[in-house]
């Protein structure tokens, strides 16, 4: 179904053209050791509503077949999630002070959350949104 979600959710808006960022690479990391890792890329809307489980290039063996609402299950109360957004490739090389923006955030168990990320080539915020 196109109009589902998955609980963790961002959203980007170039504020330097006053637009979506379109095209920016995420991780999502978190959950119960071992952490588990998803990525996406942002829609042309700048947004990111569902999550892959993320396969390095670098390793052997089987995709993992996990969802985030599958691992956020297996949380009993909160949990800690990272969001690391590649904005060094969507700046280019050399055009942002930087190349990461990494957002951590504490998540309780049931709870949707949105989180935008408002970004210029030197500057960015965040906040809980809704």
């Amino acid at each position: 179904m196109a109009d589902e979600k998955d609980p963790i959710t961002c959203h980007v808006l170039d504020t330097s053209v006053g637009k979506p960022a379109k095209g920016i690479r995420v991780k999502l990391e978190g959950g119960h050791a071992p952490l588990k890792t998803f990525e996406s890329q942002t829609d042309d809307d700048g947004r990111i509503k569902t999550w892959l489980p993320y396969s390095s290039a670098h390793e052997a063996g089987d995709v993992p077949t996990y969802a985030l609402e599958d691992v956020l299950s297996e949380v009993d109360d909160k949990s800690t999630w990272t969001l690391r957004f590649d904005t060094g490739s969507y700046f280019g090389e050399g055009n942002t002070f930087f190349p990461e923006v990494v957002v951590t955030f504490v998540v309780d168990k049931g709870q949707h959350y949105h989180v935008p990320l408002l970004l210029a080539p030197y500057s960015y915020s965040t906040y809980r949104g809704s």
